[in-house]
């Protein structure tokens, strides 16, 4: 497994930078690569995206959700990988958002990506499109409040 570890200053409030990020149909605005994800529950999600060249669809499920705190999750079938995003709060309207991403290459194509950083970059680069999307607004486009316990 590899893991990628990221994080960016959004100047809003915590709340604000959780609320969008539980929007997670709208992804595809600000994740580059990521072509749709359609949320099937409340704890499941379906997403398609191109990763290395190649189309690919997989279910990622919501293991743990706390408002303004975090949300984890892991996929169940498809791309091996798994995460948690958090959120801190460094001032009233400024809020740290960090990534840790798990995840296992597949392939030669992925794996030689991996060594070379691209997945990181990546991230990187999607969370500064985060705070660009979430900042350019002043407010989210939605929120989801509820709580997914750790099992």
């Amino acid at each position: 497994m590899s893991q990628v570890l990221e994080f960016v200053e959004v100047d809003v409030p915590v709340r604000v930078a959780y609320n969008q990020w539980t929007q997670f149909e709208e992804f595809p605005l600000f994740m580059e690569g990521v072509d749709e994800v359609l949320q099937l529950d409340d704890t499941h999600l379906q997403w398609v995206a191109h990763i290395a060249g190649a189309k690919r669809r997989w279910v990622s499920e919501i293991t743990e959700q706390i408002p303004d705190e975090r949300v984890a999750w892991t996929n169940i079938d498809g791309v091996t990988s798994g995460g948690v995003v958090t959120f801190h709060r460094l001032a009233p309207t400024s809020t740290r958002v960090t990534l840790q991403l798990d995840y296992e290459p597949d392939g030669f194509v992925e794996t030689i990506g991996d060594k070379l950083g691209f997945v990181t970059g990546q991230a990187r680069n999607d969370l500064a499109r985060f705070r660009d999307f979430v900042t350019e607004r002043g407010t989210e486009t939605g929120g989801w409040r509820g709580e997914v316990p750790r099992d």
